[in-house]
């Protein structure tokens, strides 16, 4: 298999409203693929179909191998995810928010331990490993996510809008520890964002997604050929026909679907 994610014909209405209409696309193992789209397009629903937390109305999806309506434990356990809005306990510490995830995935004390010190020594983290996460920066709470997304060796990484609200400083730093990563373990990363920068220069290939439908797909250079622009966002704006707008996320949103994935949701 060539391919981490293969989504082939996949729908999901609410009622007599389409979010996601018809849409197919695949990624490739260790690529870096970017979902690009204006609010209320179908990104935030697709990802949900993708990591079980929603069931697609008609279609199919095979996330490393497994479709994630039958086989949802395997695909659960085959990625990891960082969501748009923080998701951390305040009131722990960043190895204790580590420590809890492995619990959750089932890891053996002795893998936990070894994959905590060595996922933040490599976010810079190590050094602040007792320190409540309420006293960290919006930068290192980023970087803190990231690293316990990746705890338990997923294959498939996430990620839903993560630099959102972060400086241009702390967003460059925080792409560099993910592409590091995917070069070092090899992983799949399937990001949105609304940074035409941010897409150009860590995606290997784009998908832009407007109204539940995919209108193109392809690398940068393929995109502004195809609408004989000079920039991405030249060619995003002559494919969708107006500005991207930031996802409404909410952290309740965000919880609600952790409890939902624990309790075996995703039926909805």
């Amino acid at each position: 298999m060539t391919n981490a994610i293969e989504v082939k014909s996949l729908s999901k209405k609410f009622g007599d409203f389409v979010a996601v209409n018809n849409i197919s696309f695949e990624v490739k193992k260790g690529e870096i693929f970017a979902f690009l789209g204006p609010n209320g397009a179908g990104k935030t629903t697709t990802i949900k179909m993708l990591t079980t937390l929603l069931h697609p109305t008609t279609g199919k999806i095979f996330v490393n191998g497994y479709n994630p309506v039958i086989n949802q434990n395997q695909v659960r356990k085959s990625f990891g995810i960082v969501f748009q809005d923080p998701s951390l306990d305040d009131e722990l510490t960043a190895y204790e928010n580590m420590e809890f995830h492995g619990v959750l995935y089932g890891l053996s004390k002795n893998l936990m331990t070894t994959r905590i010190e060595e996922l933040l020594r490599i976010v810079d983290l190590w050094d602040r490993k007792d320190s409540l996460v309420k006293t960290f920066s919006g930068g290192m709470r980023r970087r803190l996510e990231i690293a316990r997304g990746l705890l338990h060796h997923p294959k498939v990484f996430f990620l839903d809008e993560p630099s959102l609200g972060l400086d241009p400083q702390t967003r460059s730093h925080l792409w560099e520890y993910v592409k590091n990563l995917n070069k070092k373990e090899g992983i799949t990363v399937f990001f949105t964002t609304h940074y035409m920068e941010e897409a150009e220069k860590i995606a290997e290939r784009i998908c832009v997604i407007d109204h539940g439908k995919i209108v193109a797909k392809g690398t940068v250079n393929e995109l502004k050929k195809q609408t004989k622009t000079k920039t991405l966002e030249e060619a995003f704006l002559s494919l969708t026909g107006h500005e991207i707008r930031e996802e409404e996320f909410t952290n309740q949103d965000h919880m609600r679907m952790m409890r939902r994935m624990w309790r075996g949701g995703g039926k909805h």
